[in-house]
């Protein structure tokens, strides 16, 4: 891909968030995972967004749901509010099935282990 990456960083998608979804090089921060995470949602990416789950957590999930979730609504924009080592809070804006414009805010928790960052859980708005 030649565009501007889904998580508004302004870097090309393959200099950027391609290089963990297509290129399968692990994310180096909490931050770029999530960051990843969000453009496996604009890109229907639901293998990845399942392997960089923590793998506790998978069982809350569904790959499924995942893609139906991720398909359903268009993604417009990332916005970062907050960052640490180990966590992200974030607003993603899209558009529901219906073309309603809504938000999606989220304080993520992440962990790292065996030299990889996963995603734990978020609280929610």
């Amino acid at each position: 891909m030649e565009n501007k990456c889904f998580c508004d960083t302004d870097m090309l998608f393959k200099d950027c968030c391609g290089l963990y979804l297509e290129n399968n090089q692990k994310a180096p921060t909490a931050l770029s995972l999530m960051r990843s995470r969000y453009s496996a949602y604009a890109t229907h990416n639901a293998d990845y967004l399942m392997e960089t789950t923590y793998i506790s957590e998978r069982k809350y999930y569904s790959k499924a749901e995942i893609l139906k979730w991720a398909t359903s609504n268009k993604w417009q924009k990332l916005e970062i509010l907050s960052s640490s080592e180990t966590t992200v809070e974030f607003k993603a804006y899209f558009l529901d099935s219906n073309n309603q414009p809504r938000i999606h805010y989220e304080f993520s928790t992440f962990r790292f282990e065996n030299n990889a960052w996963y995603y734990v859980d978020g609280k929610f708005e």
